[in-house]
Formats: C-alpha cells, structure tokens, sequence
C-alpha cells in the first residue's frame, strides 16, 4: 500500500503470503509474532550487513509494523473471546520487545518517536465501518523523541468510559481527529506535511519550543490554505465573472491579512495568539474548501430533481396512454408540435452555450440538457394530460385522495424502511388486513387466515437483530429439519394423480434435492464444531459445499414445471445454497418468504375473481410450459397499482428482512466459512452477493406466478415499478451526504444507487424467473412470449 505510487527507491516492504489470513486458523496472533519475529531477524541481520546497517542509521528512516492478526481475530471470534484478549496481551510484550530492541540499536539516543494506532475499532460482533464510538474511537499512543510527557490532571469529563476503565483519570487525555494523525508523524520526522492533507498538527503531543509550535502552526495553516485557494481557483475558472460567489470569510484581502497577523506575532514572541489565529485560519480554510467542494450542488441538484419529475411524469402518461381506458385518442396538431420541438431545442442550445463558455465538465451537460428532451415528451402529451384531468375530476373527489395519500403513504414506508427495518413490520401487518379492508376474506377466508398469520410471521424477522452479531448454528440446523419435515408433508401432494407428477424421475429429482438440504445441514454443523476445536476447514466440507453450490441449479431444472411442483423444487434447490451461508436466525427467512409467497399466489386469484377482471385458474394443474397463453393482456386496472406496490415492498423485504448488507457494518465472513476460510475480498463479495440473491429469487419467481395467472403485462409492470422506485430515487437522491462515519456516506450512496437500479435489477430478475420457472433440461417445451 506504501510502495505503490512511491517516487524513487526508498520503500521497502516485506509481508507474509496473502492466504495466512486464515479466520479458521488455529490461532490468527501468529501473523502478529511473524511481524515481531521478521523485526528482530531484520535488526539482527544488519550487523552483519553494512549496507543495511548504513540505510538504517540514515535520518527521517520511518518503520511501519501492521499488526493484523488482533484484527482477523476479532473478526473470527469476537472482541470478548479469550483468543482476542490472549492476542491483545502478546501485542503488547511484542511492542514492548520491539521498542526496546530499537533503543538498544541506536543506542538509546533519544531520537526515535513512537506511535500506536489503528485504522478503526470493532463492535462487540466483531465488525466495523458504523459511526458507533466503539468503532470510531481508537487509541492514539505516542511516546519518544520529540513527544510530550503525559499531564497530570485533577478532572476531565468525557462521554465515555475508557479512562475509568484502563485507570487512566488523573492523566490528561488528548482526543484528536484520525487525518491529525499524518501532520503529527510528519512533524516528528522534519518532513514536509502531506501536500493534500487536510489534518490539524496536535501541538500538545509535541515536545518542543512555543517558537518550533508557532512556525509549526503557520505552515499546517499555509498548506491548508493552498488547497483552498487551489479549490477556488478551479472553480473561478469554470464560474462566469458575474456569477460567481466566493467565500467570504477568505477573500483575497481576509488571507493576506490572517498570514501579516500570524507572522508579527511570532516576531513578537506572541506565539500563543499566532497558534491560535492559525488554527481560526484552518478552520476557515476547512469550511472553505467544503464550501466550493459543494458550490454547484444546488444547481446540479435542481436538475436533477426537475429531470426526475419530468421523467417520472412521462412514464404515468405511458401508462395511461397504452395500458388503460383512463384516455382516448387525440390527434396531433403538427403546427404546435414543430413550434414545441423547436422551443424546446432552442432552450438546449441555450444551457449547452452557457456550460460551454463556463468550460464545464462533460456530466453537467447530462445533468442540465437530460431534462429538456423529458419535459418536451411530456409537455406533448398535454392533450392526455388535460383529458385525464377531465377523467379524474368526473370521479369521486373522496376516493381519489384517498388513493393518492395511500400511495404516498407505501411509498414513504418504503423509503423509511431503508434506515429502520421496524417500518417492514408495520408494512406487513397492514398487509395482514388487506383481506379484510378488500372483503376477500369473505370468500376465501381459509386462505385468507394463512396469509394473515404468514404476513404476522415475516413481520417478525426485521424486528430481530442484524444478522451475524449472534451466531446461533442449532437453529440454522433447526431450519435445515424444517425443510426437510416440510418436503416430508408436502409429498402427498406432490403424488397427486391429477397434477400428472408420475414421472419417476421427477420424484428422484425431489429426493435428491431433499438429500441436499440434509447435507448441507450435516455440513454447517461439521464445520462449525471443526472451526470451534480449531482444527479448520475439513477439505470434505469444502468440496461439498461447492458442489452443492454448482449442482443446485441444475437439479432445479430437472424437476417438474407444475406450478406447485416447480415453485418448491426452487425452494429447496436454494435452501441448500442458502444453509451453508446461515449463521443464525436468517435460515429460517426464506422458509418464511416461501410461505408467505405462496399464499400470495393463492389471494392474488381471488383478487382477481373478486374484481372480476378474469376466470379463477386451477393453480393445482396450472403448468408454466404448457398452459401459459399470454399473448393478449388485459388493460390494467387499479389493483394492479397494489399489486406491483406489493412485489418492490417483496423486494426490500428481502435484501432487509435480516438486516442492511448496504453497509460495511454487516460484513460478516462467517457467512462464506463452509467454502472458504482464507481471506479472498473478492470471493468472500461473490459469495455474499449470491447469499443476498437468494430471497429475491424466490420473490420473482413468486412474482412469475402471479405475473403470468393473471394476464399481467411484464412492460406494464415495470412502467409502475419504475414511477414507484424513482419517487423513492429522489427522496434518496436529496439524502445523499459526503461526511460522517464510513456507514453515514456509504449507505447513502448505496440506498440511492439501489433504488436506481432497482428497476434494472427487478428485469433481471424477471428473466431468470422466467428461466427457472419455464425451463426443463432435457424436455421440450413451448416458448412463453410477453410483452415488450
């Protein structure tokens, strides 16, 4: 990480091999005595190495020990376990031994600096990125040549409780910021402060004259400010004259005046008022080079905004135009159409001119000019517009605020549920009394109980912990028993004659799919008590594993393409996926998302009988290969807002039903130990990705179902999912920040970026339903056509 990019030969590294990363190790401290152990061989050797020994006596020589193995045990057994604090204790003999080592090497000269720290804390579950003190706070100890001694004092008041922990109340403790950290090494060496560097220098670590902290202060504050007047000058170049907005508290006159003040001051010895005033003048510089970071934000997101609102208008009109009655057919008045088209050309020209003499970067000219073609779509559709307005007005006023504040109101529950999991659950317990608000519970009322108790059940899971803070294997056990007691009770029905399932490979395809799931049962279990006693990853665990990875699928496709059939051959191909990827509670979710999809499928029937738009089909003899026709749709109506309304509120349930893999925070390796165990980001990423995968699968295919049994258009259910995922888009889009903890930024940008592609996503997945579903290797079968 050092070496690369470093000018000329003066950065030297040696590591251990990648693959010693190991968290099922016996014991991850090793990494840490490999470290000291290479430290005192490379001290040893240079004795005898006058090369070496002249390279190491040179001035500003900077040695950097990372100390990994503290980190890779906390991740693999929790910062409480026993291996964590037998790590801690052989960390701290090793810095003692390395310290001393030094010292005696040059001979205790005194002119050695010290520092300890780490990049960021960890939870009580072993994982980091959040803004929680226990992640944000870490130690910074510094001891040696130039460093300040530790303070007495009678009183000092912080949140926390880590001085009357480490007994530690009576010595000054000075907090600082983690880039404070870089001036500071700097500082200690006598090298230049990193050019783009936004840190503070904390004088009272340093040991050194008033006059050496003022000079110190004035160039932290100059090398700040270079990057201010940098930044301002960048902007001022792409700005139009009379345009642009400088910072105020920084003109021209306000910098020359700070740098005479701080200068005269040290001439006079007043170096407290010079350290003071250079700290003001970094603040400023700070706030300065934030301020033009974010000069074009409100503009740039005004065009944003407007572009959402006009595409988002476009799609609502194209839904309407060809998928409804709401509207009929108005012809075109050409005149008008080529005065619009060339208005709104003109106004193109118009923006493109004014970013171009501005020399603005290429994406403003997507920012500013995507809107113009959107809202000239839109502003030509005014003839619907003022025809659908006429339609809306003739309806009941009631019911149709009723309607619209009910669409805001999922759609808000939605947005909410990306920060706090709890509003899936009052989601799904609005949708338990969905029967009885639509009255279906009237004519199904067996089924109608079942989706009511499921939808209870899934409420459940959000209200539950983030996955991996609490591994509980007996109950990823308990889940792989479950499936297998249900496979034993569903087989009855799979035997039923009418359902033609007679077909003896079929039957051998189910149980080898039930042999699956027991192994992968058996294999979660073997290798969780393996990796307890320390004794790794059994090679057999591993194989199966991956095997059942590659054969999931492919048994899959083996089995029968009824309705029924096929939808719980897929449970149980994922099941035994999903199994080896369980750590805790989370096996159980999909066997609850099944439930719960399979009653939907069941409602949406009688939703369907209810309103009258179709003829209830038999789902019991309802084959996808063979008894889909959908090449006529029907119109949409109303209900099919609900129901695409249902499938996105599906969706996020299933990527945070068991908890946000959006952020860093939920990382958790022990997910991906039944295939692997040496650290590999890449492949850990992979695996975890196809984890999240999982539950949306089964909301798809469950989706197919209710898709293709009620004569829903796929072009039709899009255009709706899209109006639903770029209201959400916005809201996100005005969230996004760019300060605070890893998971503040992060997620922000995540939750946006996922709503974006939410749309995209939902096609995808769309087709590999329809892959799942439809397909049958080695059958013949009729090609499902829909609509595009």
């Amino acid at each position: 990480m050092f070496a690369k990019g470093a000018t000329g030969d003066h950065v030297y590294t040696f590591c251990y091999a990648a693959e010693s990363e190991d968290f099922g190790a016996e014991d991850a401290a090793k990494l840490d005595i490999w470290v000291f152990d290479h430290v005192k061989s490379f001290f040893n050797s240079s004795r005898s190495n006058q090369t070496l020994f002249s390279a190491l006596n040179e001035e500003k020589v900077v040695l950097f020990l990372h100390l990994l193995g503290i980190d890779t045990n906390g991740h693999a057994h929790r910062p409480n376990s026993r291996e964590y604090q037998e790590n801690i204790k052989q960390v701290d003999e090793g810095v003692k031994e390395i310290a001393s080592l030094i010292d005696d090497f040059y001979g205790n000269d005194g002119k050695t600096a010290f520092i300890l720290t780490s990049d960021h804390g960890m939870t009580d579950w072993g994982s980091h990125g959040a803004g929680h003190p226990s992640e944000t706070l870490t130690p910074l100890i510094v001891w040696g040549a130039g460093v300040n001694y530790p303070q007495q004092v009678t009183s000092q008041f912080f949140e926390d409780n880590f001085l009357k922990e480490w007994k530690l109340e009576n010595l000054k403790r000075i907090d600082v910021n983690q880039a404070d950290v870089a001036p500071l090494m700097a500082s200690l060496i006598g090298v230049p402060f990193p050019l783009n560097s936004v840190g503070t220098l904390p004088l009272e670590y340093l040991n050194s004259s008033a006059h050496f902290k003022a000079e110190s202060m004035f160039t932290n504050a100059v090398q700040i400010l270079e990057q201010f007047k940098v930044k301002m000058s960048q902007k001022k170049k792409t700005t139009l004259s009379f345009l642009f907005t400088p910072f105020k508290p920084l003109s021209d006159s306000e910098q020359i005046n700070f740098l005479k003040k701080i200068r005269l001051y040290i001439q006079q010895q007043k170096y407290d008022e010079a350290v003071t005033l250079c700290k003001t003048l970094i603040n400023l510089a700070l706030e300065g080079l934030s301020y033009y970071h974010k000069y074009d934000r409100l503009f740039l997101g005004l065009s944003i905004a407007v572009g959402f609102v006009g595409w988002t208008t476009y799609v609502v009109l194209v839904i309407i135009k060809a998928h409804t009655n709401l509207t009929k057919t108005v012809p075109t008045n050409e005149k008008k159409s080529t005065v619009l088209f060339y208005s709104f050309a003109s106004a193109g020209m118009i923006i493109a001119f004014f970013l171009l003499i501005q020399t603005c970067p290429w994406t403003y000219y997507v920012y500013c000019l995507l809107p113009v073609p959107v809202w000239y779509a839109v502003v030509r559709e005014i003839p619907v517009i003022q025809d659908l307005a006429t339609n809306v007005l003739s309806l009941h006023m009631g019911q149709s605020i009723g309607f619209l504040l009910v669409c805001i109101l999922g759609i808000e529950i939605l947005v909410f549920s990306f920060f706090y999991r709890s509003a899936l659950t009052i989601g799904l317990l609005v949708f338990a009394g969905w029967p009885v608000i639509t009255q279906l519970w009237i004519q199904a009322k067996t089924k109608a109980l079942i989706w009511t108790l499921l939808c209870v059940l899934l409420a459940v899971f959000p209200l539950m912990p983030v996955v991996g803070r609490e591994p509980n294997i007996p109950l990823v056990i308990a889940a792989g028993l479950l499936t297998l007691l249900i496979s034993f009770f569903s087989l009855p029905s799979l035997c039923k004659s009418e359902n033609k399932y007679r077909d003896n490979e079929d039957l051998k395809v189910y149980f080898y799919q039930m042999f699956s799931v027991a192994l992968s049962t058996y294999v979660v279990s073997s290798t969780h008590n393996s990796l307890k006693n320390k004794q790794g990853l059994p090679v057999v665990n591993q194989i199966i594993s991956w095997m059942t990875l590659v054969s999931s699928p492919v048994l899959l496709l083996l089995s029968s393409t009824f309705l029924f059939q096929r939808l719980f051959s897929i449970l149980l191909s994922l099941m035994s996926t999903y199994l080896l990827f369980s750590t805790g509670y989370e096996a159980l979710f999909p066997l609850a998302l099944f439930g719960l999809m399979f009653a939907w499928i069941n409602m949406e029937q009688e939703a369907l009988q209810h309103y009258g738009l179709s003829l209830k089909p038999k789902l019991a003899v309802f084959n996808f290969t063979y008894a889909v026709d959908i090449t006529q749709f029907r119109q949409l109506h109303l209900d099919d807002v609900r129901r695409s309304f249902f499938f996105v509120f599906f969706i996020v349930t299933a990527f945070f039903g068991t908890g946000n893999i959006a952020s860093i925070n939920s990382f958790d390796p022990a997910s991906v130990y039944c295939f692997l165990t040496v650290f590999s980001p890449f492949m850990m990423g992979g695996l975890l990705l196809l984890k999240v995968a999982i539950p949306f699968v089964l909301v798809s295919c469950a989706f197919e179902a209710v898709q293709v049994t009620t004569q829903l258009s796929s072009k039709s259910l899009f255009l709706i999912v899209l109006v639903i995922s770029d209201i959400m888009a916005l809201h996100f889009f005005f969230l996004v920040q760019d300060y605070g903890s890893w998971l503040d930024i992060g997620t922000s940008i995540s939750h946006y970026v996922l709503v974006m592609s939410l749309t995209i996503f939902m096609m995808v997945m769309n087709g590999l339903a329809q892959l799942l579903t439809t397909q049958r290797l080695g059958h013949p079968r009729r090609t499902k056509h829909h609509s595009t």
